[in-house]
């Protein structure tokens, strides 16, 4: 029965596919030698597809390691001591304190009855904690998020009315929908994709966010009414000051609020440093304030329409209901999806960005690491379950995770005493809710948004690092306060990810050349100055224990990296030149970069021979050689080895591939009949090897003369033993049992007779030539062992710049020495 192997190449045969052999063992006659009597062989096999689909496909370890990452609460509840349940204690209570007013607040930006707020706010607290990654996120209500509702619940409610009195179900179904989404991508583990929105976006989104929902709850700060709070910020900020002549009590109410959550805010904060040793108490002061401010203006009032309910003195809550009176399936249909699935990408990229911005930065600050995909399945988890209760779409907050990071919080387990609070609030004190003033409400959103606005010395930074993603922010706030939240998103990341494309587009490389530079360590010069270098690298270093007193480092010769431009940058070799891709090397940049690339060669050198075309009509209409009357510039050199620096490329395509042999072939013609070699230095990946390999790359090309079999081949070496490796103990270690086993062998047997010989017995004589407690003399005389660090197969292939250079110009100078001989056939051995 014919082989797997056998099976395939007949159906290449069949199908008129040209096998390659994929380890090419052919050396030339400088390899061999190397590998023989310099070192040990190495051949460098290329990677297979079963290895990649090994890599790939998840073995039943990692199955069960992916299981047990879905409840990170596994890996710390065993450990769980008093110590921290005192910490989640107090950081628990007072985010419960925090959550409340802030989530019935929320719940009026979402266009819903404020007890939502609470209903959402319950589930994220009580859910998240065996889900997270991090102990400092706060789930619930935000503003941001609660606006995208908001936007979707108005809109949904007018193209059906039916929902205009249970806007809930719009929400309920928003968040079902949504975590649904989250959650698929959280268990798929493409978490990575939150890395497409750059940081600029994000904080173009927050702050035009924070303009659209403050100027949104100004109208019901002041007691403004006669116009929709839902239209472009600009709009609403127009007919605000349109309208201030019907400003009337709320206002009081309000204003007052707001200017009290500040001077608390600001007092706190210098008191803290006034008195360092009294900090904590500030801190949790300052952190109650909204709490504080409620409890205040609810007192105010109750005194003032404790006897006037009916028609109260200012806009105030009213009824809040008692328990989950809203617990229920659903509600969820196609008409339902199909009339907010314009909104649905919007708020699926709100949940992502601002939960995981927040997750990473407060997992830096507190020292441990946080798994997008992880926390994007609690995202998912706990929107896919809160609507049960009532609830609508939530995410992390920033504020509420700044004040639990600074509260203590030991684990995520404090979200469940958070949801305990939460729970009391929605049972007990909803008769408190009455008489709380909706213009003081207001005044919390807007003093919690004042927080989110990015400050001019953030944007200074920016400006710093990258003067345009300074304008792509205020694109996106233009965009934001001009049309609407969503446009805004998509604006900042359509732009960010344009300007990304043309980067890479038109990305080119440099040309880089020679610099011999000494290390100075304070003033005394490292190195040994006895040491001579050679003129075109570091070859004449003979003892590898000194430093030598200079090296060749390679900068771009336009001093593009802001080297000294004082610093002369010497040409490689005459003919020969380095070339470093930038930004990778796949099918967008290809062409350009390699465009420059041939310009730069033909600007720099001349053919090979210049009787190529004997009369002016035979020359192609692209290049028709020289004006009249001048010659031809003799003194440029003739092109001979290219040196490619891929340390920045990963991967390679068969664009980008197909397009260096186009380069190749285009270059060889221009050396004709003389070839270009193509050195490739510090290649990453095994698969770009594969990939060069197969495209003829990495060994000398075939050339008519038959040069290229007596290609001179410089590898690069490393030792791996030694007198003192563990190679070599190991080595000693077995000769010595060896040994004792040889002796107890050879040793006479007692009950015959001793035969009496003149010389000692070969069990003596073993004995003097291997004294007790030492190994045998070669183990103790070996000397390093060599080996090459990259294939013997691959002599074109160098781990860097130095020895792709010196490879290059020994086979250059060698080719010259034959030439000047008279020839390949003269017997010039090179």
């Amino acid at each position: 029965m014919p082989s797997t192997r056998q099976f395939g190449q007949n159906l290449a045969k069949v199908l008129g596919i040209k096998l390659e052999d994929p380890d090419t063992n052919n050396v030339t006659r400088g390899e061999s030698i190397f590998s023989t009597h310099t070192t040990d062989s190495f051949v460098e096999q290329q990677p297979t597809s079963g290895e990649w689909l090994e890599e790939t496909i998840p073995s039943r370890q990692e199955m069960l390691n992916y299981l047990r990452s879905l409840f990170p609460f596994l890996s710390w509840i065993g450990f769980y001591n008093l110590q921290w349940f005192l910490g989640d204690l107090v950081a628990g209570i007072t985010i419960g304190a925090v959550v409340v007013p802030q989530g019935m607040a929320y719940a009026k930006l979402a266009n819903l009855p404020v007890e939502f707020g609470l209903y959402s706010s319950f589930m994220g607290v009580l859910l998240y904690w065996f889900f997270a990654t991090s102990k400092d996120i706060t789930i619930g209500p935000v503003a941001v998020v609660s606006t995208v509702t908001g936007t979707v619940v108005a809109n949904v409610t007018q193209e059906l009315p039916q929902y205009a009195d249970t806007p809930w179900v719009i929400a309920s179904a928003l968040a079902l929908i949504s975590g649904a989404i989250v959650l698929f991508i959280g268990l798929i583990r493409c978490g990575w994709i939150v890395e497409l929105i750059p940081l600029v976006s994000l904080a173009a989104f927050m702050t035009g966010s924070a303009i659209n929902i403050a100027a949104g709850q100004v109208p019901t700060m002041m007691g403004i009414t006669g116009f929709s709070t839902r239209d472009s910020t600009y709009m609403v900020i127009i007919n605000t000051l349109k309208n201030l002549g019907k400003t009337d009590l709320n206002a009081a109410m309000g204003l007052t609020a707001l200017t009290m959550l500040y001077l608390i805010r600001f007092s706190c904060t210098w008191a803290a440093k006034k008195f360092p040793s009294h900090h904590k108490l500030f801190f949790f002061l300052s952190t109650l304030r909204a709490v504080f401010v409620i409890l205040l203006y609810t007192m105010i009032s109750w005194l003032v329409n404790m006897n006037r309910r009916s028609h109260p003195a200012f806009t105030i809550l009213k009824d809040v209901p008692r328990g989950f009176q809203h617990a229920a399936v659903p509600t969820l249909n196609s008409e339902i999806i199909s009339s907010f699935i314009g909104e649905l990408p919007a708020t699926v990229i709100v949940l992502l960005i601002e939960h995981i911005a927040i997750s990473k930065s407060f997992g830096r600050v507190n020292n441990y690491t946080i798994n997008p995909s992880q926390e994007m399945v609690a995202i998912g988890v706990t929107n896919m379950l809160a609507p049960f209760l009532g609830g609508y779409p939530s995410t992390g907050s920033f504020s509420r995770t700044a004040i639990k990071s600074k509260a203590g919080v030991r684990t995520p387990f404090a979200g469940v005493i958070t949801a305990a609070v939460v729970l009391l609030a929605i049972y007990a004190l909803t008769s408190v809710f009455y008489y709380i003033p909706s213009a003081s409400l207001a005044a919390v959103i807007i003093h919690a948004v004042g927080d989110l606005i990015t400050p001019p010395n953030t944007l200074y930074k920016f400006w710093r690092i990258s003067p345009l993603e300074v304008l792509i922010f205020f694109v996106g706030v233009i965009v934001t306060v001009f049309s609407t939240i969503e446009n805004g998103i998509y604006a900042t990341i359509c732009i960010s990810f344009a300007i990304f494309i043309f980067r890479v587009l038109k990305s080119r490389g440099r040309f880089l050349g020679r610099v011999q530079v000494h290390s100075v360590l304070g003033d005394h010069l490292i190195g040994n100055d006895s040491n001579v270098m050679g003129e075109y690298g570091t070859f004449g270093v003979s003892d590898s224990s000194f430093s030598p007193p200079t090296r060749n480092v390679f900068l771009p010769i336009d001093h593009g990296d802001g080297s000294n431009p004082e610093v002369e940058i010497a040409s490689p070799y005459p003919g020969i030149f380095i070339y470093r891709f930038s930004e990778g090397f796949n099918y967008p940049s290809a062409s350009h970069t390699l465009d420059y690339l041939t310009s730069h060669i033909f600007a720099h050198t001349r053919r090979t021979r210049t009787d190529t075309y004997k009369r002016t009509g035979d020359r192609p209409w692209n290049d028709p050689g020289t004006k009249k009357g001048q010659e031809e510039n003799t003194d440029l050199p003739t092109l001979k080895a290219i040196i490619l620096d891929f340390s920045s490329v990963n991967n390679i395509d068969v664009t980008s591939v197909q397009q260096l042999i186009d380069v190749r072939n285009q270059l060889d013609r221009y050396t004709a009949p003389d070839v270009v070699d193509f050195h490739f230095a510090c290649i990453n990946n095994r698969w770009t090897k594969r990939g060069l390999v197969s495209a003829g790359f990495g060994y000398p090309t075939p050339r008519p003369d038959g040069l290229h079999s007596r290609w001179k081949s410089i590898f690069s070496v490393a030792e791996i033993g030694g007198s003192e490796s563990a190679a070599a103990a190991a080595e000693q270690e077995a000769n010595e049992k060896e040994t004792q086993s040889r002796l107890s062998l050879s040793k006479p047997d007692p009950m015959e007779p001793s035969e009496e010989t003149s010389g000692p017995s070969v069990a003596s004589s073993i004995s003097q030539q291997i004294p007790k407690n030492k190994g045998p003399e070669f183990s103790r005389n070996c000397e390093p062992r060599r080996v090459a660090v990259h294939g013997l197969n691959r002599p074109l292939f160098h781990v860097d710049l130095t020895s792709a250079l010196q490879s290059a110009i020994a086979n250059v100078r060698a080719r010259d020495e034959v030439a000047a001989a008279g020839g390949p056939d003269t017997g010039v051995t090179v």
